[in-house]
This record gives structure tokens, sequence and C-alpha cells, in this order.
């Protein structure tokens, strides 16, 4: 089998009638003319091309005739006017003498511009897309701080390559809050604050409003950054509120006036959803320090305030409440009111807790409350708190421990009760003073004849110095009866502590007999101090007496000085019982006593410390039961 081929010869170049016939052919409309454009040649297409903008050939090539012909080798578009209105495009293009003419149909056309329109919606979707972004960063940011971060972010992805700096203030003093920048800021170029004259009119800014000195109008805005050239800027206006700026600066010259405009625009659109946003974080701040600065008015108050919700569970349970019944917050919180109020009182209180509720008026009342150590009494007032529809949403209730109020009342009684011994005392002293004046004339009259006859020394003449000594201190205790109530003349002297001590002790030789104890002196070196000797005996002889009484046979008192600075310091110290510690505090009120009746009057203590804080000096007590007491007095040195 065979195969015949056959071999197809062509000429070197093709004839006119072939170009002639391909040019016919072409589909896109196309025409050659030389470089004055004067038409040397055209397809049907361009003729129809020409027929379908309203044009002869000729028309199309007149237009054409005041059009620049381009460089050798180039090409260029151009539009021709047409009668009715509206441009045909044809792009020329030169090769030696000869230029193409070739006309873009309005498909090309629009191809052009919807690609153009295409790269702006793509731009304008990666905008929203950015703001989007932004604005749910800055609806979860916590703080101020946290939102100005979130907003650079979103700054940095709209308009990368820029400076750009945020600046949040107060909006009421204009006090720079927060500052973000991006860029090498110039000297001085934080504050003030400079607005635009026509952004701060179209956003209507009374000028006379703004903070003075620190917010400034002008004409245009300075440049922030060292290098930049040019630059937009937008303030932050929320409900006719400034809250800041945000400028936008261009390191080098911006390309063209459309992307200018294009990036002031989405600053503005930014800056807008910006100043609402940095609004609310403000306004959040505030309400969150009322409430913090409510939370601790109540919690801190000197009053006892608790609160009940409408299901009466206590939701406030303040620090003073707390206090008193011994109860944290935590322990009370979320319990009903009944919790912390004695169960005997809870037919009484339920009736004043609806009532409450029901918004009715409720006249101060008394309850007992449960306390960790037993029960205290509190006078209370009510008060409703309503919501913002009026509706009854709880009750607070604020009191005072009337307990206090008993103790005033108890003192205004002793107060009462003092001014009649006051009164007693002086009779009392009267009756007692005048058979024991007697006493002590003839006791010394007894002993100073003894003297001349040389028998000063035997046991007859001890005993009526024991006679005289005793005699003159009843004498004294009706005057210091008598003092409590009414200061005492007696001069103060310089007195030796240790012999005082030895005296007062000499006084109590039948208490320490009788107690069957022992006494230990531990005397130090201490400076002669200035006092009413009898006075300072009847404090030292209380103290000895008291600490005889609180001991067992077998007991031991110490009395133990020393010198501490300006002061003389006395100690005494047994090894008695001890005192309970909730009688501690009250040792010293007058007519308290822990003594069996017939042994104490309660007054020998308050004795004791008046007559120590008159001679400026300080009374304290420590003891332990079981283990003893110790008394301290401390007395100012003589000067």
């Amino acid at each position: 089998m065979t195969t015949e081929s056959r071999r197809l010869t062509t000429s070197e170049e093709p004839s006119a009638e072939d170009f002639r016939a391909f040019f016919d052919l072409m589909e896109l409309p196309s025409a050659l003319c030389d470089l004055q454009l004067r038409l040397r040649v055209n397809n049907p297409a361009f003729t129809r091309f020409c027929f379908d903008h309203g044009l002869t050939v000729g028309q199309m090539m007149e237009g054409l005739g005041r059009m620049r012909v381009p460089d050798d080798w180039a090409s260029c578009e151009v539009e021709v006017e047409l009668p009715q209105g509206g441009v045909a495009v044809v792009e020329l293009s030169r090769r030696g003498d000869c230029v193409s003419v070739v006309g873009r149909r309005e498909s090309e056309n629009m191809r052009g511009q919807l690609v153009v329109v295409e790269q702006a919606l793509l731009e304008q979707a990666r905008t929203e897309g950015v703001l989007l972004d932004l604005s749910r960063s800055v609806a979860e940011a916590g703080s101020e701080e946290e939102l100005v971060a979130a907003v650079a972010r979103g700054v940095k992805e709209l308009f990368p390559g820029r400076t750009f700096c945020i600046r949040i203030t107060d909006a009421r003093t204009g006090v720079l809050t927060s500052l973000y920048a991006e860029g090498r800021l110039k000297e001085d170029s934080r504050e003030p604050l400079v607005l635009k004259r026509s952004a701060a009119e179209k956003l209507h800014l009374s000028v006379d409003s703004l903070p003075a000195g620190r917010v400034v109008v002008a004409p245009r805005v300075p440049l922030l950054f060292e290098g930049s050239v040019d630059g937009v800027s937008a303030p932050l206006v929320a409900s006719g509120q400034l809250y800041g700026a945000i400028n936008l600066e261009y390191p080098i010259p911006r390309k063209t006036e459309a992307n200018y405009f294009q990036d002031e625009r989405v600053l503005v659109q930014l800056a807008n959803q910006v100043a609402v946003a940095v609004k609310n974080a403000k306004l959040i701040d505030e309400l969150t320090f009322v409430r913090k600065y409510l939370e601790d008015l109540l919690e801190k108050a000197n009053a006892l305030i608790v609160v009940s919700n409408r299901e009466g569970k206590i939701v406030v349970f303040n620090q003073a409440i707390s206090r008193l019944t011994g109860f944290s917050k935590e322990e009370v919180l979320g319990k009903d009111v009944g919790w912390v109020v004695h169960r005997d009182e809870h037919l009484r209180m339920a009736p004043v807790l609806w009532a409450a509720l029901r918004g009715e008026q409720v006249p101060n009342f008394e309850l007992r409350l449960r306390t960790r150590t037993g029960e205290a009494r509190v006078s209370f007032a009510t008060s409703t708190t309503l919501t913002s529809q009026g509706e009854v949403e709880g009750v607070m209730a604020i009191g005072q421990d009337v307990t206090v109020v008993a103790q005033l009342e108890q003192r205004i009684i002793h107060a009462e009760k003092l001014a009649s011994l006051g009164q007693l005392a002086a009779s009392v002293a009267h009756e007692i003073n005048n058979p024991m004046t007697a006493v002590v004339t003839y006791a010394d009259a007894m002993l100073q004849r003894m003297v001349p006859m040389g028998s000063t020394g035997n046991s007859d003449a001890e005993k009526l110095r024991k006679i005289l000594e005793n005699g003159q201190r009843i004498l004294r205790f009706t005057r210091d009866l008598t003092s409590y109530a009414r200061p005492s003349k007696n001069k103060p002297e310089r007195v030796r502590l240790d012999a005082l001590l030895d005296k007062s002790l000499g006084f109590c030789e039948h208490v320490v007999s009788q107690a069957k104890v022992s006494v230990a002196r531990d005397y130090g070196e201490v400076p002669p101090l200035s006092g009413v000797p009898a006075n300072l005996e009847q404090v030292f002889v209380n103290l000895i007496t008291n600490a005889c009484h609180a001991m067992k046979p077998g007991g031991q008192v110490s009395l133990r000085t020393r010198c501490e600075g300006r002061e003389a310091v006395v100690w005494v110290t047994d090894t008695g019982s001890g005192i309970d510690p909730e009688n501690l505090s009250r040792i010293f009120e007058p007519f308290f006593t822990t003594k069996t009746e017939g042994r104490g009057t309660g007054l020998g203590l308050s004795i004791v410390q008046r007559i120590v804080e008159k001679h400026g000096g300080q009374l304290g007590v420590e003891s332990e039961v079981g283990k003893g007491t110790t008394f301290t007095v401390r007395l100012p040195l003589a000067e």
C-alpha cells in the first residue's frame, strides 16, 4: 500500500488580495492611517462600529484628526466625542509611518469599568470587614487601654504604611487619658488637641464648650510626626461631646487625590465608630466607679445595714452588723432574713417585712439579733428600694445597737449615784470624823505622855502608834471618799516611791496576815516623784488589799518598781484566780465588783484610777484566769 503525499507551495509574501481578504475578515473594527491620521483602508467591522455610534467613517476620521499620534511602537486610547453625547473609544498604535485604529466595543469598555468597580468593591468589602472586626473588638474591650489597642490594630490594617496617633481625652476636662502612636512624635505634639475648624463645624461642636487650653480649633491640623509630608485627622465625637482624635499622616507624598479622599472617608467612618465605643467605655467606667463607691459607702458605714430582696434573701450585710453579730458576710449572704434574727422574734419580724415589701410605711422597731456569742438588741428603721418601673425590689434596714444607748443610760445612773454619794460622803465623813478625831487626839496625847517617861519603845507605845496611824487612815479615807466627787485640795510634794510602798504595806499588815500570803519586794533605783502622799498611799493600799483578797493561803504579792524614761513604774502582782475577760474591761466602773457581798462596794479601783490620773499617770491591768493579775501604775517623775 502506498501513500501519495502532496507538497503545498506558498509564495514568500502574501499578495495584496490575500491581505485585503484577511483584513476584511477581521471581527475587530480596524482601519489603517498615515501619520496625519488620513484613512488608507478600513474593514467592514470599522464601518459598522462608526454606524453604531451614529457616525460615518469620514466623521470618525475627522474626529480622530484632532488627536495626537503616539510615538513609534507605542499605543494609546483616545475618546471621540459623539454628536448625540457620549464618546467612542478607539486605540491608536503606530508602527513606522503607519497608524492602526482599532475601535473598542461597549463590552470591552464595560469590562475595563467592571474591573475598576470590582477592585473598588473588594476594597470596600475589606474595609467593611475590618470595621466589623473592630466593632467586635471594641465591644469586648474591658478597659480603655484594651480599647485603644484594638483601635490601633484596626488602623494598621486599614492604612498600612501610614503613621498614626490615637488620643483619648476626658470629655469634661479635655485631659489626655490614653495615647497610642505609631511613629516618632514631635516634641510637644501630645497636647493640646487641635481640631480642624471645618470638621468641628460639621460635627456641630461648640467651640465655647471645649476645654480651654486643652482643645484648640484651627483652620488646619499641624503634623504630629517627624518626616510626615501630609495627613488627615478625624475627631472622636459622640452625642455632641469630644472624646479625642485620630491623626493619620503620610511619610511620603500621597499618590493621588482619590487616595487622599478615600483615606479621609474611611478614617471618619472609623472615628465615628470609635467615638461611640469610647463614650460607652467611659460611661461603664463611671457606672462602675459609682457602683463601687455606693457599695463601699454601705459596706463601711457606721450604721448597721442589711438589705433583702423580694424573696427575703439577704443581699447586703455590711461590716458594722458583721462586727456586732460575729458572722461574716460570706456566711450570711443568700440566707433568709430570719436567719440573723433571734427565733423568738420571727413572729414580730414577719409582718414588718411583708408590710415593707408591699411599699407601706413601717415605724421603727427593735429586734434581737443572733450573734456568735449570744444575742444583741438593735433598733431598725426600714425603707423600700424600687425598680425603674416603681415596683418594690427589696427592703433596706438601717439600725443601731441599742446596747450603746443602754450603756449611756447606765452611765447616767452611775453619775446620779456618784452625785448622791458626794452628798452621802459629806454626811458620813462628818459622823465618822467627830469620834475618830477624838480617838486620834487621845491616842496622840497618851503617846506624848509616854515620851517623858521613857516608855516610847514598849509594846503599849507601839499599840498607841498603831491606833494613831489607823485612826488617821480612817480620816484620810473619809476625805478620799469626799474627794471622789470633789477635787482634793492637798498640795503635792516630793515623794520617794519605795518608802511610800513600805508605808502602804504597813497599813495592810492585818490584811496580809489574815489572807496568809507572803510579800516580795523588788525595788529599783527610782528618783523622787511629785504627788500627794496620802492619796498615793490610798492607791497602793487598795491594790495590795485587792491582791490579798484574790488569793488563797500560800499566795504571794509582789511589789516591783523601775524607772522607764521620765516615768516611775510600779507593778503589783498576785498569784490569785485572775479576772474573767468579760469583766476585765469593767473593773474600773463605779460600783462594779466581783467580790462577794459585804467584801466590796465597787468603788476602790474607780477611786484608784481617778487618783492616778489626777497625778498625770496611767493605770493598767493584765490578768490570766487561774494564774493571777498584775496592776501597773505609771507616774511622772518630779521635774
